[in-house]
């Protein structure tokens, strides 16, 4: 009788909360209304990896076949490929573009010069805005073996030109640091409101006591941004399995397939050019399901550790 008691004044309380502020309620119910029709109610969708969809006979009357599209994914000739060069991509994109923009704010933080720091700002946020097919016809037009920037100035020191669109050894290399100088900036943004938070005080106090600017960016700065960093990176790691589609489809060619195929392109030649809806949809949760295990485990990391996590 007293579970039931306290249950009942404790639902009569929140009652009374949400009457309360029921405004705030409805301008979140819009919110709540969107992720529950595009992206809770399609989830049912998913069983379609556990089934040999036909259209004619929909999701539920099509014939159930178990885990048979994972073992041909796990057992496919691409599978080593796809999953190699997803990895890869997404490793050299977190050790060397995920500490670019902490960085650069932590360096642009300390500039006095507020006009310079305006042109900077506005130089790095720029490129953030140009279209995913503009930068790449860039990229193929700067790397060009015959005309390209990059290929005439090899050309000028004695080298010989380097067909960099078309190599598999260059793509990683030419996709990540495309990837920082485009995002580099936006993305510094956020460290730099952090850094807002920061007392000057505490800079005032490290000057007196002789620390140069490096000192009181390792000590001050650094620490102060530490949650937002672990936070982003927490994040990051929640999305580990994703690269890219648009940039890496257009950057894509026969001669360099063997280091630009991955689990998104993969799935998008199998489910829509080849019409193999449930095997590709099978790729697909395979690949969100590694994405929430990394999630899951590296905030429990995080947590354990006692650093700033998402729950």
């Amino acid at each position: 009788m007293t579970t039931k008691s306290t249950n009942s004044t404790s639902l009569s309380y929140k009652w009374k909360r949400i009457r309360k502020h029921h405004q705030l309620y409805l301008i979140l119910f819009p919110t709540i209304l969107y992720f529950l029709i595009f992206h809770y109610v399609p989830m049912y969708g998913v069983i379609i990896a556990f089934k040999n969809f036909m259209a004619s006979k929909g999701i539920l009357g099509s014939p159930w076949v178990g885990f048979e599209h994972f073992e041909r994914f796990f057992s496919s000739y691409k599978f080593g490929t796809v999953i190699w060069n997803t990895l890869a991509i997404n490793l050299y994109e977190l050790l060397v573009a995920f500490p670019i923009p902490i960085i650069l704010a932590l360096l642009l933080n300390q500039v006095a010069n507020s006009r310079f720091k305006k042109l900077v700002q506005t130089v790095t946020y720029a490129p953030h805005f140009i279209s995913v097919v503009v930068i790449v016809g860039m990229l193929f037009l700067f790397l060009s073996p015959r005309n390209g920037l990059i290929n005439q100035l090899i050309s000028w020191f004695g080298g010989d030109p380097v067909f960099f669109m078309a190599s598999a050894d260059w793509f990683k290399t030419i996709f990540v640091f495309s990837g920082i100088w485009q995002n580099a900036g936006w993305s510094m943004i956020i460290y730099l409101a952090a850094l807002t938070s920061v007392s000057p005080d505490l800079h005032e106090a490290a000057i007196v006591d002789g620390a140069n600017k490096l000192d009181r960016i390792w000590y001050i700065d650094l620490p102060s941004i530490l949650p937002t960093i672990m936070i982003l990176l927490i994040l990051n790691i929640g999305s580990f399995m994703a690269v890219g589609f648009e940039k890496m489809y257009l950057m894509q060619n026969p001669l360099n397939m063997s280091s630009s195929e991955v689990i998104q392109t993969y799935v998008y030649k199998t489910g829509l050019l080849s019409a193999q809806y449930s095997y590709s949809a099978a790729v697909g949760l395979f690949n969100s399901v590694i994405n929430f295990l990394l999630l899951i485990g590296f905030n429990q990391l995080a947590k354990s550790t006692k650093q700033a996590s998402l729950w």
